[in-house]
């Protein structure tokens, strides 16, 4: 695999739109009976390439929305989009969860289910084809998106890796 480009963004200077992805009620038994906490995973992002996600676990349902938007926010990325599709097509994994995503054609939509749909909303990508293989828990379903869209290079950072011309990458 190639090195990965990952560009730290600060979110004090963007408006980011969150969305949760998942939430899990984990139970715990003890002398004085079951306590309930609960754990939240959430996506942010501007819609303009700019995506992140966080892990939150609470007492309380909205306190772990809190704190996974706060933890998602200091995990801000750049991501490269070209016309509202990926640049290339590009794998992912992340323990049991491998992703692929496509470029697809203006007016495709967003094919992608569940936890990769909201990954890739929240980047802002329009049109893509995408799927999910092996495990389907939403955590590793991110993790394994993100690890795709990192891994994705424009033609101008390859241009500018290799020290060539813009025309050189096309026309060898």
């Amino acid at each position: 695999m190639a090195e990965v480009n990952v560009k730290r963004v600060k979110s004090s200077d963007i408006e980011l739109k969150d969305k949760l992805v998942a939430i899990n009620r984990v139970t715990k038994v003890t002398k004085g009976g079951r306590a309930f906490t609960f754990t939240a995973i959430v996506v942010v992002g501007n819609e303009k390439g700019v995506v992140g996600y966080g892990l939150g676990k609470a007492k309380e349902v909205s306190d772990a929305i809190t704190k996974a938007v706060d933890d998602a926010k200091k995990n801000l990325v750049k991501v490269c989009i070209v016309n509202g599709t990926v640049p290339h097509a590009q794998e992912g994994k992340f323990g049991g969860s491998l992703v692929f995503l496509k470029p697809a054609s203006h007016g495709t939509g967003v094919i992608a289910g569940g936890a990769m749909r909201a990954v890739l909303e929240s980047v802002g990508i329009t049109d893509v084809l995408a799927k999910s293989k092996g495990s389907s828990n939403p955590h590793n379903v991110v993790k394994a998106t993100m690890d795709a869209l990192m891994h994705m290079r424009d033609a101008f950072s390859v241009a500018q890796q290799r020290g060539i011309t813009m025309d050189k990458v096309f026309n060898g």
